[in-house]
């Protein structure tokens, strides 16, 4: 058997990569988020490292088949159901990455299947989860309940966010920023935020503001500066918000909210550029809402990729029960979650992302 490693931007180049070199009856055996580092350790960006393998052998000829079958009735049983299972996990896996095969599957994976598409967990995603649990399946035996594949299914999604990185605030920066399209609740996130820096953390923080278009926005940061007996500085334009900083240099935490405003407008992102300066001394959460379509935050996602963005915060969970576009945008942009929002309530609706949430989220099943 002929295994390789392909390193890709994204699962579907890695694909197109993998058919050009193996065909097209190459096998995934395993794919994971790697981290490749860019010029004198700068500039470093996460790849989709995928290990396939093709079994380069030719096709038995007609006459070898009848003496293979010959010799064939000398080999134990098992030995050859064994053989059997191989090849069907091998095609079965093979439509799977083609997008069909669905009706292979064993009644407990055509659950999950199906559960996946429910949850709008985008082709790529799906396919590599369900090409998992075929190889976990074959290997227990071929015999696993409904319940014990939907642990599977638990299992392989925490696997599967493993290598990104979850949590809130590290308090390794000075500086906390969110950014995000208007709408998805990002003055309210930064107060819970605060809230939590404050009552918790026995943190001394301020805030800093650069949606200036929006008077109602300023206010309503200005409400809870008030609360929670915190400093506010409202900024027009890049002097000014280093004057901001330089004023605020003795609070251990500075939150900065900014505009929201259409994102497919890139002039947006070339304001905030302009607006903020973007050092190491910030940490940058790019907030969407889980009510949003798959195909506005790959969008909303590419405008904002202009800056650094350290995590993802998804807020109104409370208000779907679809939750998979979130695993669909750290699978594909290779970025973990903060922050989890559920509600308007500061600061109680708010909880620390995990591996171990969003699978519970996304198959039901109790967190382990």
């Amino acid at each position: 058997m002929k295994v390789k490693k392909f390193v890709a931007s994204s699962m579907p180049e890695a694909m197109k990569m993998i058919r050009a070199e193996l065909g097209n009856d190459a096998v995934i055996l395993n794919s994971k988020v790697v981290q490749k580092k860019g010029f004198l350790g700068l500039f470093s960006r996460k790849n989709i490292e995928v290990i396939a393998a093709i079994d380069p052998k030719p096709t038995t000829p007609p006459v070898q088949k009848m003496k293979e079958k010959r010799k064939e009735r000398t080999e134990p049983l098992r030995d050859e159901q064994l053989l059997k299972e191989i090849h069907e996990l091998k095609a079965t896996i093979r439509q799977l990455s083609q997008g069909g095969g669905v009706e292979h599957y064993p009644a407990p994976l055509k659950a999950i299947d199906a559960h996946l598409i429910d949850q709008e967990i985008s082709d790529d995603v799906r396919a590599i989860l369900m090409s998992t649990l075929l190889q976990r399946w074959y290997t227990s035996g071929a015999n696993g309940s409904h319940d014990e594949v939907k642990k599977w299914f638990y299992e392989e999604i925490v696997n599967t966010l493993s290598p990104f990185s979850f949590g809130g605030i590290s308090f390794q920066k000075k500086f906390v920023n969110v950014v995000g399209p208007t709408g998805v609740g990002k003055t309210t996130t930064l107060a819970k935020m605060a809230a939590d820096c404050v009552i918790k953390h026995r943190k001394k923080v301020a805030f800093i503001t650069t949606d200036t278009y929006r008077i109602a926005a300023i206010d309503q940061l200005k409400t809870y500066a008030k609360i929670l007996n915190v400093p506010i500085e409202v900024c027009y334009n890049l002097e000014d918000f280093r004057q901001a900083k330089e004023k605020l240099t003795s609070y251990d935490i500075v939150f900065i909210d900014t505009a929201g405003r259409n994102f497919r407008n890139v002039q947006y992102v070339n304001d905030l550029k302009e607006m903020i300066d973007f050092n190491e001394e910030m940490e940058t959460f790019l907030v969407l809402s889980l009510t949003a379509k798959w195909r506005d935050m790959k969008e909303i996602y590419t405008q904002f990729s202009l800056i650094p963005i350290h995590k993802f915060i998804f807020t109104k969970m409370d208000e779907t029960s679809r939750h998979g576009a979130m695993l669909n945008m750290m699978v594909q942009c290779g970025i973990g979650t903060a922050y989890m929002t559920n509600g308007q309530n500061v600061p109680d609706d708010i909880v620390e992302a995990t591996p171990q949430l969003v699978a519970n989220m996304i198959t039901g099943v109790e967190q382990q």
